[in-house]
């Protein structure tokens, strides 16, 4: 089996020396246009497919990402397997800004947010409960460590609406639950993911504390941007030795995750919703 990985993050992330561009795809998918055209490309034997989570020029906000197209497009793509690079807030101290957090665990404080492809005429539940392909994750370690990162292994992300940084009472109620990063974009691309069967993992990247910190800033765009332009370099060099050492996608449970979702009688399935997740059912209702 061809291993395929996707990347979602910033728009200039496949401009990493030794990767060959081999197209671009302008992609629709049943749910509609991604949030930008998918680069595919080559890193040595590995094949990569490069999505910019808010378009090029950081077009679109969190909250108005088009998730249920992303995941669908990396997957009509041929992805196996996908890595979620994201910009997060640490709500920890020994989380410094700066580095980077391999977590296995998220909270969604989303509201406007559809979450599932599974919203109209077919009922699917997918077991959630560890939401991170645990190979991936090690491998995402791995290759975070050998391209330089200080790396935290697990954790919590809190995943917020946005487009408003939290006020304080919100940040410090975060911080009584002992979770480690907080973002705007990781849900629900990590539920969607699962339910495309996709290994997902997420490498998140410390801009900033949180504005719990009282011996800090609050948060601001400009403090952010700095500590981004810092760790792309190192977001770039992590995926170039990720692709290097690929786990087995068939390892983790993510690659079955329908096999015992689906609700639905095959009966029952009308043909405009078999066209419109065929991608997904396929081969549960052959």
């Amino acid at each position: 089996m061809k291993h395929v990985l996707g990347v979602i993050g910033g728009s200039g992330i496949y401009e990493i020396p030794g990767v060959s561009v081999i197209e671009e795809h302008a992609i629709e998918t049943p749910f509609g246009a991604p949030s930008d055209r998918v680069v595919r490309a080559r890193l040595g034997e590995a094949e990569l497919l490069f999505l910019p989570r808010h378009g090029r020029g950081h077009k679109t906000p969190p909250h108005k990402i088009n998730y249920r197209a992303n995941i669908a497009a990396l997957k009509l793509l041929g992805a196996t397997a996908v890595v979620s690079l994201s910009a997060v807030g640490s709500m920890k101290e020994e989380i410094v800004p700066g580095h980077v957090v391999v977590v296995d665990q998220f909270i969604d404080l989303t509201k406007r947010r559809v979450s599932t492809f599974f919203d109209d005429d077919v009922a699917a539940h997918v077991g959630f409960g560890d939401p991170v392909c645990e190979h991936l994750a090690k491998a995402l370690v791995v290759a975070a460590r050998r391209a330089g990162g200080t790396v935290h292994v697990g954790g919590t992300y809190v995943c917020m609406e946005g487009p408003q940084f939290s006020t304080r009472a919100e940040s410090l109620v975060y911080r009584s639950w002992g979770v480690s990063v907080i973002g705007m974009t990781a849900m629900p691309e990590a539920k969607l993911a699962r339910e495309a069967e996709l290994p997902y993992a997420t490498l998140a990247l410390a801009t900033d504390y949180d504005c719990w910190h009282e011996s800090e800033e609050d948060v601001s765009v400009a403090a952010v941007v700095a500590v981004l332009q810092a760790n792309a370099q190192l977001a770039q060099r992590t995926v170039l030795e990720l692709a290097k050492a690929l786990p087995d996608p068939a390892q983790s449970t993510a690659s079955s995750a329908l096999a015992h979702a689906l609700l639905t009688q095959p009966a029952a399935i009308t043909p405009e919703a078999r066209a419109r997740l065929g991608f997904l059912l396929d081969r549960y209702l052959k």
